[in-house]
């Protein structure tokens, strides 16, 4: 039975979940599973400018999340939990883990990539300490359960990194098991693809990815980034001269895909102009839909053709033409599921519920060496 420890007077438990983006910060109250108020904080770019480091602008953010749930008539003492969506840490298993001082510092100090979730738990551990409230983080980023054959990339100083949109994929499989198949999230297998921004193409065998293309470098290209590239030409470009480190990462990661390609990020711009005859974009769209069906052929092939289904989600999956796309590719081989949208909200807030109904015991995060 659930405790009805630290509802702060409220009958249900009550969750503030809190997920910055680089422009935005995402908030939440959930009661149990219900959302209950849920707001975009955005942070015009005048003002982030003022900042040089993007850990700077944590008490700017947080101030604004307070004064944002004060005018929703919320403080800070009426909340069980405080679910944050996970930073870019060591490589560790997925789960829910507790936010304690040592995940905080590493978050603030140490994270090899200045990523905004960066600032989730930093931001949830100060504004919940004064009270004692438990602050969670679940399946973030950088999850990593790939197995070793997936690591090696063909030369010793490279490691192949697992870095992918798990918060949502983990969400949506859940999901998928429990309501198509009656089963629990570790008893099947799936291939999940998760189109937004960037492309994670992942092999679920029994609720852990043991394979995933890192967006940032490999796989598909997408809206902004453009996926894997010959690397022998990639050499040539990066010994150029023509720019300097800094620009030829942007050129590959935010510049790169189909932005590079037509000018626009947009997806719906994309097909809009192919449906109306423009070849060029036609063929950019398709090519896309092409090397999104390769990888998940790939992952097929990683799970011995052993699997349940294709799932596709992510905000790109609302898309029916784009998705009849890969569909008819990949169908033949398995039933395809379209999850369409970003369900992290409710996964960050569902990972904090888990742990106090005892469903699931919080992991403590331990940095290694």
């Amino acid at each position: 039975m659930l405790s009805t420890e630290g509802k702060r007077g409220c009958d249900r438990v009550r969750i503030l979940v809190i997920n910055p983006g680089s422009t935005s910060t995402k908030i939440a109250v959930f009661e149990d599973e219900n959302e209950v108020f849920s707001k975009r904080i955005d942070h015009p770019s005048k003002e982030l400018g003022e900042f040089d480091r993007l850990m700077e602008q944590k008490d700017y953010r947080k101030q604004a999340i307070i004064e944002t749930l004060r005018e929703a008539e919320f403080e800070i003492s009426d909340f069980s939990a405080i679910a944050c969506r996970g930073g870019i840490l060591p490589p560790l298993a997925g789960g829910t883990y507790k936010v304690e001082e040592n995940m905080v510092g590493y978050l603030s100090n140490e994270s090899p990539v200045e990523h905004a979730s960066n600032l989730a738990a930093v931001i949830g551990y100060e504004l919940a300490k004064p009270y004692g409230i438990p602050v969670y983080i679940t399946d973030p980023i950088s999850v990593d359960e790939m197995i070793p054959e997936a690591k090696l990339s063909g030369i010793p100083e490279i490691e192949r990194k697992s870095y992918g949109h798990y918060l949502n994929m983990k969400a949506v499989v859940r999901e998928i098991a429990e309501k198509e198949f009656g089963k629990k999230y570790d008893e099947l297998n799936f291939v999940v693809v998760h189109l937004g921004g960037g492309i994670s193409v992942a092999a679920f065998r029994k609720g852990k990815v043991i394979d995933i293309n890192n967006a940032n470098d490999e796989g598909p290209f997408s809206p902004e980034r453009t996926g894997e590239l010959p690397v022998g030409d990639l050499v040539k470009i990066a010994y150029s001269g023509k720019y300097s480190k800094r620009e030829l990462k942007k050129r590959y990661v935010g510049k790169g895909g189909l932005v590079a390609y037509l000018g626009t990020n947009d997806m719906r711009e994309a097909l809009r102009r192919a449906s109306e005859g423009d070849k060029e974009a036609d063929l950019i769209v398709r090519a896309m839909a092409y090397q999104i069906a390769k990888e998940i052929g790939g992952m097929m092939a990683v799970l011995k053709g052993e699997i349940d289904g294709i799932i596709l989600t992510g905000g790109i999956a609302y898309n029916k033409n784009f998705t009849d796309m890969i569909r008819n590719y990949v169908e033949r081989y398995a039933r395809v599921y379209i999850v369409p949208g970003e369900f992290e909200m409710i996964a960050l807030a569902k990972g904090a519920l888990r742990v106090l109904k005892g469903e699931e015991e919080a992991k403590q995060w331990k940095k290694e060496g």
